[in-house]
């Protein structure tokens, strides 16, 4: 898998972190450095975890779905992706938020937004791929996007919305796309 095609995953992963940055921002009324550094530090290091864990565990699996293991990153992707789409349909804004003067609310909001990192590393595994320059992409783009994302809902309020969310998810289904036709015709 390229380069590329990893930082995509990443930035479609760290969709779920930027907005719920968002309403962190929004919440909080006033941006501070170190909130931002701690919802980034959060957020970042839980999508950094969680593919390592999916990795690890489907490294115990491998051997029995190795025949169609492109068709399961596919599936993992577009349904990830798909449910992305799903929830930024039907999760209301207020839902969403987060103060993240408490830490407890910010560690349970990490632990939510980086489970789909967690299938991702699982698809990851099932290809193959080595975890480590995926774990750093993800973990860093993360980072960032939720510190972004915090500065974004300081200064812009309610003007994204779920919009951001949508794109996420379409970046998800069609990097499964892009893995199963590149199985499929070019090997």
């Amino acid at each position: 898998m390229s380069l590329l095609t990893i930082l995509f995953i990443a930035l479609g992963l760290s969709i779920d972190c930027f907005a719920v940055s968002i309403s962190s921002g929004i919440t909080l009324k006033c941006f501070r450095v170190k909130y931002a550094l701690r919802v980034g530090a959060f957020f970042g290091g839980f999508q950094a975890l969680m593919p390592v864990v999916g990795w690890l565990t489907g490294l115990s699996f491998k051997r029995y779905i190795e025949g169609y293991d492109h068709w399961i990153a596919f599936l993992l992707l577009s349904f990830i992706g798909g449910k992305m789409i799903y929830e930024s349909a039907i999760i209301k804004k207020a839902e969403k938020s987060c103060d993240p003067r408490n830490i407890l609310l910010v560690f349970i909001l990490a632990i939510a937004t980086s489970i789909d990192a967690l299938a991702v590393g699982l698809s990851f595994s099932v290809l193959g791929m080595s975890i480590i320059t995926p774990v750093i992409l993800i973990g860093v783009v993360s980072f960032i996007m939720s510190i972004f994302g915090m500065y974004l809902g300081d200064k812009f309020g309610n003007i994204f919305g779920n919009k951001v969310e949508i794109v996420g998810g379409f970046i998800l289904i069609f990097i499964g796309f892009k893995i199963l036709i590149q199985h499929l015709y070019l090997g």
